[in-house]
């Protein structure tokens, strides 16, 4: 099953620390081509088990699924 989805930072500093990278970075490469797959198809990570998703993840962005 393919969806798609849109992809945001969960943290504004962590956003701005990224477009800091230089573009010829391999790790904000593999970042884009890591959001570019995920806004193609939601599916495309590994989804963690909802026994092992933070509960300070749950309480803080309200969350009921995790994928990586």
């Amino acid at each position: 099953m393919i969806k798609k989805s849109k992809v945001v930072f969960i943290d504004n500093k962590i956003e701005k620390i990224f477009y800091k990278l230089d573009d010829n970075d391999p790790i904000k490469k593999s970042i884009i081509k890591a959001i570019k797959e995920l806004k193609q198809n939601a599916f495309s990570g590994i989804q963690i088990p909802k026994k092992l998703i933070p509960k300070e993840y749950i309480k803080k962005y309200k969350i009921n699924n995790l994928w990586k």
